[in-house]
């Protein structure tokens, strides 16, 4: 029932989601070019200012489309960003397998896996952003045997991804030992997503298993693990589960305050909720590469922690990240007039919200709200 019920969602989505096409890069590595599928999101063409995290699937053929539903699904909802994605084309299994292929001896990639490695880090991401808006932030993704071979990124001294989601992965030698050496020494924030399921291939999940106690045996600041085993799931199905589950990992700083962030991290603070707030949005934007306002239901989360803690003196510094934000709305000067009501500031108060009026609505913040408080204030001054 769970597979149906994702099923429907990818049915549904992929349909929502913008602009699919087919695209030969050309490539100097391969001397000849490469099919990829190109995905760009529905806001892609209509905000022409906007970048995008760029998330390169392995293996197009069969993991553009769950990766699309469920990013068309979750970026309806603002839950996750829209990304463009890129995914690679091996025209048949047999040459998944070259583009795959290691040394026995050492475990590094080999004759035309090398190519491929060479065509992914020097071409086709450029080839990207030379001609897509992409921010950034880079994912690459992968199953079987793309998902071992996706690790190489990492063996470089400046990885060129941000963010591995690992499904199942096929370890060539001493993979499960040397992606935790390479994970140790990271030096920007990395994100590593690994899953494997009950029922996965016995001698693949062995390896797994390994790679997943030596990463746990990490301490490095940088980097954001996680790992999961679905119960119950194959090495094919645990795709479909892994998928939602790995987006929500990695972009787990994008999402809006929900009521368990607001409950166990925000309102247990002694203070500091708008350091909070703006740490939250530098992540997004700097380390993510998504461009974007505070949401107003985010600033309601921190105002009411706020006004629950008695930190009155916070509001100021609220008023002017909504007026960073919002240069044009009336939402800073709602803040600034809250700040002076609750230092018990009245007819400075007074004037903050009469100020507002000057300025446009947004959502709840409205000029007959704050038009509302002035007017009570000024009854209890006369």
């Amino acid at each position: 029932m769970k597979f149906k019920y994702l099923l429907l969602i990818l049915l549904v989505s992929v349909a929502l989601y913008s602009q699919k096409t087919l695209q030969d890069v050309p490539s100097r590595v391969f001397n000849d070019t490469q099919v990829v599928t190109i995905v760009t999101p529905p806001s892609y063409d209509k905000n022409e200012d906007k970048s995008y995290p760029l998330l390169v699937v392995l293996d197009g053929e069969y993991l553009v489309d769950p990766f699309e539903g469920i990013l068309s699904y979750t970026s309806y909802w603002d839950d996750l960003p829209e990304v463009i994605i890129v995914g690679i084309n091996h025209e048949g299994a047999e040459n998944r397998e070259y583009n795959t292929q290691t040394y026995k001896s050492t475990g590094l990639p080999e004759g035309q896996g090398d190519q491929f490695y060479r065509f992914i880090s020097n071409e086709l991401i450029a080839y990207m952003e030379k001609n897509y808006r992409v921010a950034p932030f880079r994912i690459v993704a992968g199953h079987n045997l793309t998902a071992g071979f996706l690790n190489f990124f990492l063996y470089r001294d400046k990885p060129v991804f941000n963010a591995y989601i690992s499904y199942s992965p096929v370890l060539p030698l001493e993979m499960e030992n040397r992606v935790a050496t390479a994970l140790q020494d990271v030096d920007k924030r990395t994100y590593y997503y690994l899953a494997t399921a009950s029922g996965d291939v016995k001698n693949i999940k062995k390896k797994i298993d390994t790679l997943n106690t030596n990463i746990h045996g990490i301490e490095n600041p940088k980097l954001n693990y996680k790992f999961e085993e679905f119960e119950g799931a194959s090495h094919y199905s645990l795709v479909a589960l892994g998928i939602p589950n790995s987006l929500y990992f990695i972009f787990s700083e994008y999402q809006p305050i929900s009521s368990k962030e607001y409950e166990e991290e925000i309102l247990t603070l002694p203070s500091g909720y708008v350091a909070y707030l703006q740490k939250k949005y530098e992540v997004i934007r700097k380390e993510l590469g998504i461009d974007i306002p505070v949401r107003l239901n985010d600033f309601k989360a921190i105002e009411a922690a706020i006004m629950k803690n008695a930190a009155y003196d916070e509001l100021e510094d609220l008023a002017d990240m909504a007026r960073d934000d919002y240069p044009k709305m009336i939402i800073g000067e709602y803040y600034q007039g809250l700040h002076h009501e609750m230092k018990g500031e009245t007819r400075k108060a007074i004037r903050a919200y009469l100020k507002g009026y000057n300025y446009d609505d947004i959502g709840d913040y409205t000029k007959d709200v704050i038009i509302e408080k002035a007017e009570i204030l000024k009854n209890l001054v006369e």
